[in-house]
C-alpha cells in the first residue's frame, strides 16, 4: 500500500500545482537545457539516441575488423551490441527507479547510487571525458570529411587545402546552432543527422560491395610484429567501444520525455531505444563485415576514405557523414553545455542570460576546435577515448548502479550477468587506451599543421 506522502511526492513530480521551489529555482530550471522542455515523444528518443550512436565510430568499423580478424572481430561486435543494449535498458529502468523522482542526468543517478559527492566525483569526470571527446573527434570528422568531399570534387583542378581550415569551417556550423537552447529545439537537426546516417552506411557498405573483394586483399594482421599487432588489437577494441557511446546522454533524452504515475517514460524512452538499436545493427554490421571483406587489412580507418569510385556517391555520402556528425556534436555539447551553465547560475550565481549561454558556448565550441585542430588523428583518437571513457560509462558503471541500487541476489541471473559485464567492461578500460595511444604517436609524427 502506497503511503500518503509518497503520494504527495509523486504529485510534486506530475503535477506542476505542487511544486515547493521557489521562484527564482524554477526560473533557472527552466531556462538550463535538460530541465526546460519535457514534451519530446517516443520517436525523439529513436532519432537522439540513433544520432548519439551512429557516427565516427561505423566508419572505422571495417579498420577495428582488421586489427581484430573474422573470429575476435565478430565476436566483439556481438557481444558489444547485446552488453550496451543490456545496460542502457538499465538507465532507462533507473531513470525513475525511485518514485516520484526522475534523474535526468547522468551524475544525478550516480549520486543516488554512490552518495551526494562520491557520485560526482566517479561520474561527471567520466561523462565529461566521453562528451567532450566526442566532440572533439567529431570535429576531427568533420573536417576530413569536408576535404574528402572538396579533393573528390574538384579532382586534381584545385589546390590542396590543409585539414585544419576545413576543421574551420565545420567548426563554424556550431558557433550557429550551438545557441539552440534545450534538446527539443534541436530535434530537426538530430532528425536530419539520423537520416543521413542511414544514408552514408548504406552507400558505404553497397559500394563495398559494387567494388568486390581487391586484388591480392589479405585478411591477415598488418602489423610486422606481436607487438604492433597486439597493440593494434587493442585500440580495435576501443574503436567499437566508441561505436556504443549513447548511454552519456540517454538519461538526458528521456528527462525530454513526459511522465506521469500512470505512464512513465521508460515506456516511450525504451520503444525509441529499440528502433534505435534496430538502426545501429542496419548500419554497423553491414558496414564493418562489408568493409573488411571488400579491403582487408589494408583498409583505411575511415571507410569513406578508401571508397574514391563512384565519384559522386563517395562526396554525397561525405556530406551526408558532415550532416551527421553536426546533429551529433549538438547531442553531446547539450549536457555539457547543462553542467557549464548549472554551476554558473546555480553555484556562482551568475544571471541566466542570453548573453552567458553565448559566451560559454561559444568559448566550448572554440576550445574543442582548438584541440582537433592539435590533435586530428582519427583513428588514435577512437581508440584511445573509447577504452579510456567509453567502456566505463557504457559497458560497467550502469551495472556497478544496478547492483548498487536493485540488490539482486547473490548468484542470481541479473547478479551474475552484471558482473560479467563489469570485468569484460573493466579489462577494455585497461588495453584498448593502450593501443589508441600508440596509434596516436605513431600519426603524429607525420603530420604538419599549416604548411
Amino acid at each position: 500500500m502506497v503511503n500518503d506522502s509518497t503520494m504527495d511526492t509523486q504529485n510534486h513530480q506530475y503535477n506542476d500545482k505542487v511544486d515547493n521551489r521557489t521562484e527564482k529555482e524554477k526560473a533557472i530550471d527552466a531556462w538550463l537545457p535538460i530541465t526546460s522542455s519535457r514534451n519530446a515523444k517516443w520517436w525523439y528518443s529513436a532519432f537522439h539516441n540513433v544520432t548519439a550512436m551512429v557516427g565516427a565510430g561505423v566508419l572505422s568499423l571495417p579498420y577495428a575488423m582488421s586489427n581484430l580478424g573474422w573470429g575476435p572481430g565478430v565476436t566483439v561486435l556481438v557481444i558489444s551490441w547485446v552488453i550496451t543494449l543490456y545496460t542502457l535498458w538499465q538507465m532507462v529502468e533507473m531513470h525513475e527507479m525511485v518514485p516520484g523522482k526522475r534523474f535526468d542526468r547522468y551524475h544525478e543517478l550516480g549520486q543516488h547510487a554512490f552518495g551526494e559527492k562520491l557520485g560526482l566525483y566517479i561520474v561527471v569526470p567520466q561523462q565529461l571525458i566521453v562528451e567532450v571527446s566526442v566532440n572533439i573527434v567529431y570535429m576531427v570528422t568533420g573536417g576530413k570529411s569536408l576535404q574528402k568531399f572538396h579533393d573528390l570534387v574538384c579532382g586534381h583542378n584545385c589546390k590542396d587545402i590543409k585539414l585544419t581550415y576545413f576543421i574551420m569551417i565545420f567548426a563554424s556550423v556550431h558557433f550557429v546552432l550551438s545557441h539552440l537552447p534545450n534538446f527539443n529545439s534541436i530535434s530537426g537537426v538530430s532528425l536530419a543527422a539520423a537520416v543521413m546516417s542511414l544514408s552514408y552506411s548504406t552507400i558505404a557498405w553497397s559500394a563495398s560491395v559494387k567494388k568486390g573483394v581487391q586484388p591480392n586483399v589479405e585478411y591477415g594482421y598488418k602489423a610486422k610484429s606481436t607487438i604492433g599487432t597486439v597493440f593494434n588489437f587493442f585500440s580495435a577494441l576501443g574503436d567499437v567501444a566508441f561505436a556504443y557511446a549513447g548511454h552519456n546522454v540517454v538519461l538526458e533524452i528521456q528527462a525530454t520525455i513526459p511522465s506521469t504515475p500512470e505512464k512513465p517514460s521508460k515506456g516511450p524512452m525504451w520503444k525509441g531505444v529499440i528502433v534505435a538499436y534496430i538502426v545501429v545493427a542496419l548500419c554497423y554490421f553491414p558496414v564493418a563485415l562489408i568493409g573488411y571483406w571488400t579491403y582487408g587489412n589494408g583498409v583505411s580507418d575511415n571507410i569513406l576514405i578508401s571508397l574514391n569510385k563512384p565519384t559522386w556517391l563517395i562526396a554525397m555520402a561525405n556530406m551526408f557523414v558532415v550532416v551527421h556528425v553536426i546533429g551529433s556534436y549538438q547531442i553531446y555539447a547539450m549536457p555539457v553545455f547543462d553542467m557549464i551553465e548549472t554551476v554558473l547560475v546555480k553555484k556562482l550565481n551568475f544571471t541566466p542570460s542570453f548573453m552567458l549561454r553565448f559566451i560559454t558556448r561559444n568559448i566550448y565550441v572554440a576550445l574543442t576546435m582548438f584541440i582537433g585542430i592539435c590533435f586530428p588523428f582519427f583513428g588514435g583518437l577512437l581508440g584511445f577515448f573509447g577504452g579510456f571513457a567509453f567502456a566505463p560509462t557504457t559497458y560497467f558503471l550502469p551495472c556497478i548502479m544496478w547492483l548498487s541500487i536493485v540488490k539482486p541476489k547473490k548468484w542470481s541471473l541479473s547478479w551474475f550477468t552484471n558482473w560479467i559485464c563489469i570485468i569484460l567492461g573493466l579489462a577494455l578500460m585497461i588495453v584498448s587506451p593502450i593501443g589508441g595511444l600508440r596509434s596516436i604517436i605513431v600519426q603524429a609524427k607525420d603530420y604538419e599543421f599549416f604548411s
